[in-house]
Parts: C-alpha cells; structure tokens; sequence
C-alpha cells in the first residue's frame, strides 16, 4: 500500500504543478494583439465545464468581463469570441480563404450525412449543391408542400393515441419531433419516403442521430457503441434512399414537386449529373440537418402557447377573421400564410429567443485583423460566433428575454418599413439561420413547415400548462442542438363546432 500512496501523492504534485504553470502562465502580462483569456484553472480541459452546461450564460458572463472578443479554451482548442454584430459580420462573412468550417464540421458530420456532400466536398461543389436544393423550394413547390403538411397533422392528431378524447396532456417534445418529421418527409422527401417512416426507419434515424454526439467533435472515428450504429444506420439509411430513386428510374418518373426528383434531374457545371449516391447522402442531410430546428422551434411555441392562452387564441381569431367562410375555414393554401401576420411573428419570435444552434464555428486559416481593434487572430485559434448573443441582447431588443411576438409588429411600425428589411445581411441581431456562405437554404422551407404545423394544430386545440407547474422547462444543452428539457407536458382542449362554428 505504500507504493499506491506514493503514487497518489506523486499525481497530486504533478497535478498542482501543472495547475501552478498555467495560472501564472494566465498572470503574465498578454500580448496587446490577443484578446483576453477567459480564467481557467486546468490547462486542457479549460473552460469545458461551464461552456457545456449553459453556453449562453457563460457567453453573457465572459462578454460582461472581456467585452465582445475574447479566448477560452475548450479541451485544448483555443476558441475565439466575437459577438455583436460586428462579430456576426466578421465570423458568418468572412472569406473562405480565412475560415474554414470544413476542417470544424467534417469529422463530425460526414459519417452522419455521408461523403461527398456538405463538408466532404470542396467549397465551390457544396454551393452547386446548396443551387440543386434551391431548384427544390421553387414557389411552385411550396404551394404544393402546404396541404401535403396539413394533411399530415390532421393525420397525427387524428390517430395519436395521445390526442384521443375532447382533452389531455401531452409530451410536446416527443409529439412535435414526431409531426415535424412526418411533414417534412411527406413534403421534401415524398411519397416513398413517409411511407417507410416505420419503427424501423425511426430507429435509424434515432441511431444516425447519436452521431451528432458532442464526444464526435473529439473522436468521431471512436470504436464506440453508438458510431457502430450509426455508421450501420447510414449504410442502411443510403440504401432506401436508392432503391426509391432506382424504382422511380424504372417506372420513368418525368415530373414531381419532391426534392428527390429535384436533384434527379440536376447537374453540376461540368454537366454531370448528380450521382445516385450523392442525392442519397443529400436527402439524409436535409432530413437530419432539418429537423433539429424545426422540432425544437415547434416545441418551443407550443410550449409558449400554453402559457400564453391570449396568444392562441389571438392565432385562432386570426384565422377566423382572415381565412373564415360562411363560417368554416377551409384548409390552408400557401396564399393563406401572408394573411397572418401573428402567426409569422409568433415563428420569428420562437427562433428569436429558442436557437438551436448557440455556437457557429470557423477554423482560422491565417492571421487576420480585426477592424477597429490591436487584435490579430491567428491559426492557432478556432473563431466562434453567437447570432444567440445579439437575439437575445436588450440593445437590440427591449426586453429581450421575454417572449413577445408583438415586438415585431413594433419593430416594424417604429422603423416605418417591412420587418424583412430591418435586419439584413451578417450585420444583424437577428440570424436564426446564418448568414453568408453557410446560410441554411432550408429558410422558406422552415418558416412554411412552422406555419402550417402551429396554424392547424391552433384551429384543433387549446393548450395549457398543467396546475402544478406553471413554469416552462428549461434549455437542455447536453446535445450540439439546444431543445426543451424532456419531459415537457402541457395539457389540451379539443375545440368544438360551437366556436364560431369553426373548424
């Protein structure tokens, strides 16, 4: 036992030692051309702890200390901040020749989506691709998805076993993830693809979304348990996805409003077409990369509209008022959406205050300056940017953690213009999907998919929050895309014809 205890106090040694390296390391006096070190007592390890469990509390805790740019240090990697949107501008705008977010994202999303596709391609291929998916959202294929989502909600609603009887409760997590993958499915992926939404194609989709782990920033290429899935529900995943367009090549398919016939008739610049593999990889792109935001924002405004009765039932009138005939409502058209403004705002507002997304990485590639500061940011670092940060910030937006979907129509009232033009381009607080050259191309899709889902799910219920607990939960940040903490139970009316005589 001697040796053990010799041992123990041999690490112990070591372990202050290298703790006393690195605080006084963090006390001698800076170079003026880096920004401030956020404190961090283990050199490795750094700032790990406390990013990991809040990242926005910690972002709001180091920029009231450092300001708008400053380093902290995440399991060896030295990140740098820049928030404002100043910061927004500088990371999301930045060349490619000085940040890179291939080198970031690869390695954890390539076995996920599959090669040759997103960050397994060269920059200049990846915006061929992000035009192909573009070709996919034309107007006329948003009017189509419209009542192919309604649909689908009607469907679930209708047969769920959690919304049988005129009330109940409900896991508005669980419930939304599984809507807003149905109607996107139905919708970008078609016919071939809803239909194979089994327990099966969940369970892949399930072990696929292991991938996106945070251990995979580390090791992606780990012998772990959940990468074996996961690289097995890939394979599986790519299979169905080209027997579908293998079928529809036999039967001769000319014409289609689905994505997958899209990128089927697409071809890249040297007039290649796209291969049958890369438009697999592509669609499990769009339905993994997809549905973190949408069933996160959904989740979100249910959860706001059962604590907000006024605001639903203010979504409802809406409809009343402005979609209303003879008194019914038909089902929704996409021209339907431009008449209700509410229901825009009450999306903008969600995406506001609840991103998925807290942090935008950038890997920089050689020293650059920033503008109107000493500061030089060198290779060494990996540049970090928040659009979180601004969103939620009161210089921009009054009260900005209070979720107000009236603010916009303020907003727009206050700068006598449309609420479009008041925050454009990487110089914006408001980014809930990029900006620049990694914009999400999935935006309008977004926005309709949001609408329609909370526009026929408003016209069927009321919500509530149950008596015990008049609190919504909170953010769970455990995974790479933020969410509510699960469980999260509301409880629900089914409305009845007497309401107007609506629906």
């Amino acid at each position: 036992m001697g040796w053990l205890l010799s041992f123990v106090v041999w690490l112990l040694e070591a372990l202050g030692a290298i703790v006393a390296i690195n605080l006084l390391r963090q006390a001698l006096p800076r170079n003026k051309q880096e920004p401030p070190t956020v404190f961090h007592l283990f050199p490795f390890i750094g700032n790990a702890v406390s990013y990991g469990i809040n990242p926005p509390k910690f972002f709001e805790k180091c920029q009231a200390k450092h300001g708008d740019i400053f380093t902290f240090v995440l399991l060896g990697k030295k990140i740098t901040c820049y928030f404002g949107i100043d910061g927004n501008d500088f990371i999301l705008n930045g060349s490619h020749d000085d940040l890179n977010a291939e080198e970031i994202y690869s390695p954890l999303t390539t076995p996920v989506f599959g090669s040759d596709v997103v960050y397994d391609c060269p920059n200049s291929k990846l915006m061929e691709q992000k035009k192909f998916v573009k070709f996919g959202l034309t107007q006329r294929a948003l009017e189509c998805h419209v009542p192919l989502i309604e649909q689908e909600v009607v469907n679930y609603i209708g047969s769920e076993i959690s919304f049988l009887g005129k009330s109940g409760k409900m896991d508005v997590s669980k419930s939304m993830a599984e809507i807003t993958i149905f109607t996107a499915a139905r919708a970008l992926q078609g016919y071939e693809v809803r239909e194979k939404l089994t327990a099966e194609f969940a369970t892949l989709y399930h072990d696929l979304d292991m991938g996106f782990q945070p251990i995979n920033f580390l090791m992606p290429w780990a012998p772990l348990p959940h990468n074996r899935k996961r690289d097995a529900a890939h394979s599986k995943m790519r299979a169905i996805y080209m027997n579908i367009i293998e079928n529809r090549r036999k039967i001769g398919l000319k014409d289609g409003s689905d994505m997958i016939w899209s990128l089927m008739n697409c071809n890249y610049k040297n007039g290649s077409p796209v291969p049958d593999k890369e438009i697999a990889h592509i669609m499990i792109t769009l339905l993994m990369a997809g549905q973190h935001t949408s069933s996160s924002a959904s989740s979100w405004i249910i959860l706001h509209l059962a604590s907000r009765p006024d605001i639903t039932e203010q979504l409802y009138q809406e409809q009343v008022q402005n979609l209303g005939h003879n008194g019914r409502l038909s089902p929704l058209q996409y021209a339907d959406l431009s008449k209700l403004p509410l229901l825009h705002n009450v999306v903008k507002e969600t995406l506001r205050v609840h991103s998925s997304i807290h942090s935008v990485m950038r890997k920089v590639k050689r020293p650059i300056e920033v503008p109107g500061t000493p500061y030089v940011i060198t290779p060494d670092k990996v540049l970090l940017s928040s659009p979180l940060v601004t969103a939620l910030s009161n210089e921009f937006f009054p009260n900005a953690q209070k979720w107000d979907p009236h603010r916009w129509k303020s907003l727009e009232r206050e700068t006598d213009t449309s609420d479009e033009s008041i925050f454009r381009g990487a110089r914006s607080p408001y980014l809930p999907f990029g900006a620049g050259r990694h914009r999400c191309i999935g935006e309008k899709f977004a926005y309709l998919n949001l609408s329609v889902i909370v526009a026929t799910m408003v016209r069927n219920f009321r919500f509530f929050l149950p008596n015990e607990d008049k609190n919504l939960p909170q953010t769970d940040y455990s995974s790479l895309f933020s969410r509510p903490k699960q469980p999260a139970m509301i409880g629900w009316e089914r409305r009845h014809q007497d309401d107007n005589g609506l629906p």
